[in-house]
């Protein structure tokens, strides 16, 4: 889909059911291009410049080349069928802004942590936060071409259950990104599956 059309594609009348997903992670994982790369409307953002007074806070040691940041959230849309469309938003990753996090959280259905292993600290407070709330969630390593990691080590690095899917990505790729949250809504459907 180009992007003239993604900015006008209208929402159906017949919808009357609408999915939320959030998106979270560290400063610069991808959050905002994940959203970016999969949403059929031209997604809502809240980037802006980063400038010399954020250079104190905000460490970009490892990500030099992030211009701007986002200081509230990203929202996009898929449409899934007649009735039902997927609302995605991507959570700033910043300390400063974690406060909004708990209100992202409230009537989602899951999450993707979005992963730089490179920095892999950077997600622990992400995944703390949603267990705290018992959202389920995946976690999706986005390449940044850093050191190659196993799964074991990834998981071992985050203390990830083992039923907890994980997978590559390039959030950059739309088919990529969607192959993600293909994997959370399996995983939602097969934790719906499960006896209580």
């Amino acid at each position: 889909m180009d992007s003239a059309t993604s900015e006008r594609t209208p929402l159906r009348s017949t919808v009357d059911n609408g999915l939320k997903i959030v998106v979270v992670g560290g400063f610069g994982v991808g959050k905002t291009t994940l959203v970016r790369s999969v949403s059929e409307i031209r997604p809502l953002n809240t980037e802006e410049t980063m400038t010399r007074a954020g250079e104190a806070v905000d460490d970009i040691t490892e990500i030099g080349s992030k211009t701007s940041t986002t200081v509230a959230f990203d929202f996009g849309r898929i449409t899934l069928d007649d009735h039902n469309v997927l609302y995605l938003f991507g959570a700033p990753g910043q300390e400063r802004f974690w406060f909004l996090w708990d209100r992202l959280f409230s009537g989602t259905l899951g999450a993707v942590v979005l992963v730089d292993t490179r920095r892999l600290a950077d997600s622990w407070y992400a995944i703390d936060r949603l267990e705290h709330h018992g959202t389920p969630f995946i976690v999706a390593c986005n390449d940044f071409g850093g050191p190659v990691h196993t799964e074991q080590q990834i998981r071992e690095a985050l203390d990830l259950a083992d039923h907890v899917p994980m997978v590559e990505c390039d959030a950059r790729d739309r088919s990529s990104s969607k192959y993600v949250l293909i994997t959370l809504v399996e995983h939602l459907q097969t934790l719906l599956r499960e006896p209580r």
